[in-house]
């Protein structure tokens, strides 16, 4: 629904005959106002405060206080002169459930008391800090000489500059406000206030237009010592006669944001003043800061007492605040140091003024407020770039409860903690909604100090992040009156920022407005800590927001898994190219094949080259061929067939090789069984699959629990009787969706579950492993791994598929680092693959390596100085990952010297996805679960 429409005769042009929007006129905000006269005395003043909170003429008794321009901020000052003006507490909740005069007015009719108003009153000899000074007294002790908190202001000055005018109106604006010549001492490490008689003196000081820059950032970094120096400096830097840059810094102990539109102000009338030999004839104020502090104390009451206020609000924040993360994931670009440096930066952020009415609207249509439907789009952000569901978010409020603080300035300013549920994939309209009640709730409970509820908490304290949230959220208004106006001079805001960084990032969003009041766009800034974020990535983080912000904006219905984080080529990039190998087809092209098939294909090509060695024997395709030929035909007897299992339970040898094979002839599925596993672990596996046939040895034969199925003892002298024109052959009689192997693994249960292996997957991994690590005929593959474990299954098949030899290792050299080194060497070994465990036993036995060896290394992470050490002594390093249910590896990577470790990228006909909760891909750089997908995913 539009805020507002304006009928026109027709709609201005530009030359070239498009919509010019510059020329349209503005909507008039006010006309928004009903003018329903007020009934009753309280309705009558309610619509005057209503108009003089808004800088509106009017306001009708039953005007929508946030239709009509108001926010958060807005609301507070509302409730703070309800409160002055009718003696009544009306809390944030109450306005936004009742929104106009006529709804307040019916609210204050059996509303309670009021809270004690704030008058000037006696002060003890030692001026006690406030809750927030006392917290910036202590970071300023901890973090000595640092401009964490400083807040510079930088103006230059075109004109004709009379600097004994600036210089008395400073001295004027200091003798107005005492916080600005105060300094806090401690006795004993209690800190106090002391107010002096007068404030630093102005510093004049000649520079040039190449200088000006550094000498502003270095002044802005320059820190304060509150003990003993006030915590603010003027600085004139001269560039010309008629060319000035006045910088002011004022440390946080001693002001806030809204502090500045008051030294605005003040120092204008200041100047105008004393620019005309007079003094400035403003309005006492009623309060100093030094009044605050006490009264701060005073209605917050004890917390003996359970009915006080800072009882029943920390009440609400123990239990609001129970369980949150000690620490958000954010997509950083490098680990937390151990101790913050708050060095960091911002990047720009523009919403257009199209969405920003949008926006507007989902606000009105909620009842919330625009930094309620910013917020709610920064969780979102922060939710699908991996921080979860639960998002804490900082933010401040205002902190100025009474209308005699309006113009004074002062650190009043507290620090919230809006924790957002974007768990349960919500629309961002219901989002909004719930943003709102959170929001609300803390605005109820907004006096508790910040620093009070870090002690209440008592979070895991660190030096190195912000306690209870890492992110912070503000929304800047522009309802200040005015900017700087100094008669005489042209005066324009100029950059002086130090760029320090407080939290891990920070947004700040702020609105404008048409002179109509008509929404013109959303700009602000995302701040980062240079600690983590590289400034790319905080300016990627702002467009995100941006096109977020502009997606629901157009459709607030849209759930949270469907609203895109990732713009069009990052997700061409995650989606497509990052899974675009370009050897999918060739690995592929073996699909309809089995196993079988691949190796007796093999045996015609090269009948008389070695295919396994075991003990310095060897066997040559032929040969083995026609042993696992004889094997298979024996099973075939004994009901080994397709979607059949046979358990092999053999010692590690050429023999076991023959058994593999010969069980995939007759096209059933092998089940390795090592007989060195508990019984009760074997007993499930053989109970479980419920093999037809068990191909064994005596010795095993007797380790194996009792099971019906047929045992096939090798050593036994019949087993080799089968006549050879009985031997299967795999055309014909094996389908590529068969499976070929059961693997049991330990299940994230505890129970032991049998993953299926199909023919397919098993000859697309070899085909990709044959194109990348790579193997060829020429290649001597030293197997190591126990049958059991399915990454035996590169080992032992992939050199029969190329042509090459598998050497078998007893399981003894496995173990024992010397032998393995001297089988390596002994058989010429071209490439050898392990785990981790193998590989550090290797290098810590002083292995001094093999410069023809490739090594593949998995199973578990490969820790990087391992890596670097394989590097130094190995032709190749691969790195390989993958689980079970996808068929030994799905990603591979060859390692190189300094280049660190990773799981590198998917294997021929493998796709991978890094998805949020949501399944959502992530962004580049963001953490997420892995899946995996393609014609290695496991039959079952």
């Amino acid at each position: 629904m539009p805020a507002a429409v304006v009928e026109l005769a027709e709609l201005p042009l530009t030359l070239s005959g498009k919509l010019d929007r510059k020329a349209l006129p503005a909507p008039d905000f006010a006309g928004l106002v009903t003018g329903r006269a007020p009934r009753t005395p309280a309705e009558e003043l309610l619509c005057g405060l209503f108009a003089e909170t808004l800088h509106l003429d009017r306001v009708g008794a039953d005007d929508d206080f946030f239709n009509l321009g108001g926010d958060s901020l807005l609301a507070m000052r509302l409730i703070a002169r309800v409160q002055a003006v009718l003696d009544v507490e009306v809390n944030i909740r109450e306005l936004f459930a009742a929104p106009t005069p006529a709804g307040i007015a019916r609210l204050a009719s059996g509303g309670g008391s009021a809270r004690t108003p704030l008058v000037a009153g006696q002060r003890p000899e030692e001026i006690p800090l406030s809750f927030g000074q006392t917290r910036m007294w202590f970071l300023n002790r901890l973090q000595e000489g640092s401009a964490v908190y400083n807040m510079p202001m930088a103006l230059r000055l075109r004109g004709d500059l009379d600097r004994d005018a600036l210089r008395a109106a400073l001295k004027d604006v200091a003798q107005r406000h005492e916080t600005l010549r105060t300094v806090f001492p401690d006795r004993d490490g209690v800190p106090f206030q002391k107010i002096l008689d007068g404030g630093p003196e102005l510093v004049v000081r000649a520079t040039s237009e190449r200088d000006l820059a550094d000498l502003l950032a270095a002044e802005a970094a320059r820190g304060f010592d509150v003990r003993s120096e006030p915590p603010w400096r003027a600085e004139l830097l001269v560039l010309a006669e008629r060319e000035h840059v006045l910088l002011l810094v004022v440390h946080h102990i001693a002001a806030d944001g809204w502090s500045i539109g008051v030294l605005t102000r003040d120092l204008s009338t200041a100047y105008a003043a004393r620019l005309a030999g007079r003094e400035p004839s403003w309005a006492a104020l009623p309060v100093q800061y030094a009044d605050f502090s006490a009264w701060q104390r005073q209605i917050l009451g004890s917390e003996d007492d359970p009915d006080s206020l800072i009882s029943r609000q920390l009440a609400y924040w123990r239990q609001s605040l129970a369980g949150l993360p000690a620490e958000l994931t954010l997509p950083v670009d490098r680990p937390r140091p151990a101790v913050a440096s708050f060095t960091g930066g911002t990047v720009p952020l523009r919403v257009s003024a199209e969405a920003h009415a949008r926006l507007a609207g989902i606000a009105r249509d909620r009842k919330a407020t625009m930094f309620m439907v910013v917020q709610a789009a920064v969780a979102l952000l922060l939710s699908r770039l991996g921080a979860g569901t639960d998002i804490p978010l900082g933010t401040v409020i205002a902190g100025r409860g009474d209308p005699a603080l309006d113009g004074l300035v002062g650190f009043f300013v507290n620090t919230l903690v809006l924790r957002t549920d974007a768990g349960g994939d919500p629309s961002f309209s219901d989002l909004v909604a719930r943003v709102r009640e959170v929001n609300l709730a803390a605005y109820a409970h907004q006096d508790v100090p910040f620093e009070r509820l870090v002690e209440e908490l008592q979070p895991d304290r660190s030096l190195a992040r912000h306690p209870l949230f890492q992110v912070m959220m503000t929304f800047q208004t522009t309802h200040q009156d005015g900017g700087w106006e100094l008669p005489g001079l042209s005066v324009q805001p100029q950059r002086s920022s130090s760029d320090a960084a407080r939290f891990d990032l920070s947004f700040t969003v702020g609105e404008h407005h048409t002179a109509g009041g008509a929404p013109a766009g959303l700009d602000g800034a995302v701040g980062y800590s240079a600690d983590l974020f590289d400034r790319a990535t905080a300016e990627k983080l702002a467009g995100r927001l941006v096109r977020l912000l502009e997606t629901v904006a157009a459709d607030p219905a849209l759930r949270a898994s469907r609203v895109p984080v990732m713009d069009e080529a990052e997700w061409a990039q995650v989606v497509h190219a990052w899974n675009d190998t370009a050897w999918n087809d060739t690995a592929l092209k073996v699909s309809d094949r089995t196993l079988p098939e691949l190796f007796e294909a093999q045996v015609r090509r090269s009948p008389d080259a070695v295919a396994v060695v075991f003990q310095n024997v060897g066997l040559t395709y032929a040969e083995l061929d026609a042993a696992a030929g004889r094997l298979a035909a024996r099973l075939t007897e004994q009901g080994a067939g397709p979607e059949r299992v046979v358990a092999v339970a053999l010692p590690r040898s050429a023999e076991m090789l023959v058994a593999l094979l010969a069980v995939l002839k007759t096209g059933a599925a092998y089940l390795p069984v090592d007989v060195g596993y508990p019984s009760s672990r074997v007993a499930f596996m053989l109970a479980d699959a419920d093999p037809a046939a068990v191909v064994c040895t005596a010795e095993t034969a007797r380790a194996l629990p009792g099971h019906p199925a047929v045992r096939t003892v090798l050593d036994d002298p019949r087993t080799a009787e089968a006549p050879a024109a009985r031997q299967p052959t795999a055309s014909g009689r094996i389908d590529p969706r068969h499976p070929a192997y059961v693997i049991y693994t330990s299940g994230s249960t505890g129970t032991p579950k049998g993953v299926v292996i199909s023919h397919r997957n098993l000859v697309t991994f070899l085909a990709a492993m044959r194109i990348r690590p790579g193997l060829t005929e020429a290649d001597v593959l030293l197997a190591v791994t126990t049958l059991g474990f399915d990454i035996a299954g590169l080992e032992l098949f992939l050199p029969l598929v190329v042509g090459g030899r598998v050497v078998v290792a007893e399981r003894e050299v496995a173990l024992d680092p010397r032998r393995l080194a001297a089988e390596i060497v002994r058989h010429s070994a071209t490439v050898l693959q392990a785990t981790p465990v193998t590989w550090r036993m290797l290098v810590d036995d002083g292995w001094a390596g093999s410069p023809g060896l490739k090594a593949l290394c998995g199973g578990e992470a490969l820790p990087p100085d391992l890596a670097e050490a394989m590097i130094e002594r190995c032709a190749q390093v691969w790195n390989m990952y993958g689980p079970t249910e996808t068929t030994i590896w799905s990603t591979c990577r060859q390692l190189t010297a300094g280049g660190g470790v990773s799981l590198g990228t998917p294997i021929a006909g493998t796709r991978t996805y890094v998805l949020d909760d949501l399944l959502q891909p992530v962004p580049p750089g963001v953490v997420g679960e892995l899946y995996l997908a393609g014609p290695g995913l496991a039959r079952g």
